[in-house]
């Protein structure tokens, strides 16, 4: 499926002579001082660009002909091409958590977009780096790899930041930042920062909807996804002008990734995160190390050998809960004991399972051959059947079941011990298994879990039109077009009638409506099949707010409190419906949780101050308020209450600059 052309603009055609040939030992000769030199001297600065949803087969260098890519084509002249680099989860969260831990999801607990954060005891490339006297600092794209995930462990710069609500949480992917602005903030930190430093910058564009700037949109308009690409090439080129016109890029090492592919319709896939096919597995990766010789490297690899690569390549101690290889050997021409342990093709996917109680599914690639591990096994010769479009399960059996024992292997030397004596039947990490028990699964083999009732999971392959239709009426929810959600909805529930995430979103789309009484009725439908669901009983409680139902909402946005400790705006929330019921000082405790889980949270500390100056406690208010106009200096109410505040306390220039600002706004 994915040519292995070269990125390099010329061939060879003459025959070699005699004097090619010494001139190549000569560069043989000469390369490994170069490198000794560059190590004896000041470390390396490291650049990590993470590229999202981006198929190596959508890229020149990688021999797509209908795309511009002349930044990412240079950097792989340059450097190491990996023609066959795979991510182990075609999900955004997880597959950056494979690169900066070089652990697969089992040993991390990282399976999913949300619900899963990184321990705080983690190991990160950026910890590494941290600790071994590099600044650290990391441009982000979108809302999935917010702070709260735990990427930004070891990072001393990490710019998130993103303005969100919890109505998006179900989809946070839709919460981005465009490639140009994330350049510009890692550029406006690349002109001050010290040496040496690690700078990760991820350019969420690719993603869906796609919906590139012009000239990409009209250059592209026929095939928009690749515009994005272009558009994304255009931000890397920023980069490398940059690096290059300050003295920085030489002496770097520079690592280009995708974190996954994307299934532009390939086996009913329209994106990614579902299957995992390598319609969604595929990545490019290049890397460029100083001193080294540009070269196409045709073997298998994974994310998670990222990390100890670099390590090697800096001379640092790679950590033991590092599972990758480090493929520097691979990128230097040499053979050795770590180029040749080959890496570990293993790839989940566990979104049908914890969204929508469908089967999980699971794979190892080795040696040109695919098994999948699904409620129907698949198998597929890839040397003859790349786009993995027939199944030889069936015909192939005794090498399915070897197979299918040397991906349990894999699964079994990767998951960390949990000290339960079941551990050898459930196969599954600690984290993992205690969010899929609260699901209310059980365990019934090595890793495959089943419904309560004792009924089998569906297989995903049969499912697949469903959860497009339900991808569909999402999109449309969240772009006001509420009817056209709600009828896909209702057909996608002929064919899934107890579906959690189908009644959520029709609980939604009635919420944004603003017809309650139907919203209120279908969270509690919601809520009956998943007792657990933290978002559904947040968004119950904001329904009874509406409805009036003060009672039923404090005892929904209690519950909610007591099932995500984070959900800020639930605090938030809870502290207003307090407030009307005359519980100040239950109000204020409410208001208080919600800025110390989000710090930049301007409703809450302005909420606060009013409450405070209500109180008497007047210096707390006066702080408060002034927090709260420098998050939202257009909020009038906060200027006007701060110059209460400082009426109060004597400070009258100060309260009258304030009285005359909320005039203004």
């Amino acid at each position: 499926m994915e040519s292995t052309l070269s990125c390099q603009s010329s061939v060879v055609r003459c025959q070699l002579g005699a004097l090619w040939f010494s001139l190549l030992a000569a560069v043989a000769l000469v390369l490994p001082q170069n490198r000794a030199s560059a190590a004896g001297g000041a470390k390396p600065n490291v650049v990590v660009i993470t590229i999202d949803t981006l198929r190596a087969d959508h890229l020149g260098c990688y021999g797509y002909s209908r795309i511009e890519t002349p930044n990412l084509d240079a950097l792989a002249r340059l450097g190491a091409r990996f023609t066959q680099a795979y991510t182990p989860v075609p999900i955004t969260l997880p597959a950056h958590t494979a690169i900066f831990t070089g652990s697969f999801p089992m040993a991390t607990g990282m399976h999913d977009f949300s619900g899963n954060k990184l321990p705080a005891n983690g190991t990160t490339l950026a910890k590494v780096l941290r600790d071994n006297g590099y600044t650290t600092a990391a441009f982000i794209g979108a809302a999935v790899l917010d702070s709260r995930f735990g990427l930004n462990q070891g990072f001393e710069t990490y710019f998130d930041h993103f303005d969100f609500s919890r109505l998006d949480e179900t989809n946070l992917d839709l919460t981005e930042r465009r490639g140009d602005l994330v350049m510009d903030e890692a550029l406006g930190w690349l002109k001050q920062a010290p040496q040496p430093f690690l700078l990760w910058i991820h350019l969420y564009d690719p993603h869906f909807p796609y919906t590139p700037p012009e000239p990409y949109a009209s250059r592209y308009r026929t095939h928009l996804y690749d515009g994005e690409i272009a558009f994304a090439d255009a931000q890397v080129g920023r980069l490398l002008s940059f690096l290059k016109q300050r003295g920085l890029f030489d002496h770097s090492v520079i690592a280009l990734a995708g974190d996954h592919g994307e299934g532009l319709g390939e086996h009913g896939e329209k994106t990614h995160g579902f299957f995992i096919y390598n319609s969604t597995l595929h990545v490019p990766l290049i890397l460029k190390v100083p001193g080294a010789a540009p070269r196409v490297v045709a073997e298998d690899v994974s994310l998670v050998d990222v990390m100890p690569t670099l390590l090697q390549e800096l001379k640092l101690p790679i950590p033991a809960s590092v599972q990758g290889r480090s493929l520097l050997g691979l990128i230097l021409g040499r053979q050795g004991p770590t180029a040749a342990r080959p890496s570990e093709l293993y790839a989940e996917t566990y979104l049908p399972l914890l969204h929508f109680r469908w089967g999980q599914l699971r794979g190892l690639e080795s040696d040109g051959w695919k098994y999948i591990d699904a409620p129907r096994p698949e198998l597929y010769n890839l040397r003859s059947d790349p786009r993995e479009l027939k199944n030889l399960y069936s015909a192939r059996q005794s090498l399915a079941h070897e197979m299918h024992d040397r991906l349990y292997a894999v699964i079994r030397r990767f998951t960390p011990a949990s000290g339960n004596a079941a551990a050898g039947k459930e196969l599954t990490d600690p984290a993992l298994l205690e969010r899929l028990r609260s699901l209310g699964y059980v365990a019934v083999s090595a890793g495959s879990f089943v419904e309560p009732s004792g009924k089998p999971l569906p297989d995903p392959k049969d499912r697949i039109q469903v959860y497009e239709l339900f991808s569909e009426a999402m999109a449309d929810g969240q772009h006001g077009r509420y009817e056209e959600s709600l009828r896909k909805l209702a057909e996608a529930e002929k064919n899934e009638p107890s579906s959690v995430p189908i009644r959520y979103l029709e609980a939604l789309d009635y919420y944004r409506q603003k017809d309650f009484r139907r919203s209120i009725e279908q969270f509690r439908s919601a809520l009956e099949l998943d007792p657990k669901f933290a978002l559904a009983t947040y968004y119950l409680g904001l329904a009874q707010v509406e409805a009036g139902d003060l009672d039923g909402a404090t005892t929904s946005l209690e519950r909610a409190l007591r099932l995500d400790p984070t959900n800020f705006a639930a605090a938030f929330n809870l502290g207003a419906v307090y407030l009307k019921k005359n519980r100040v000082d239950d109000a204020r405790g409410q208001f208080e949780h919600a800025v110390e889980v989000n710090p930049d949270y301007a409703q809450a500390y302005e909420a606060l101050g009013e409450v405070d100056l209500y109180l008497k406690r007047t210096e707390e208010a006066v702080r408060a308020l002034e927090r709260a106009v420098e998050l939202a200096p257009d909020s009038a109410k906060a200027h006007y209450n701060l110059g209460r505040g400082y009426q109060a306390l004597g400070r009258a220039a100060d309260a009258q600059r304030e009285f005359a600002r909320a005039q203004t706004h």
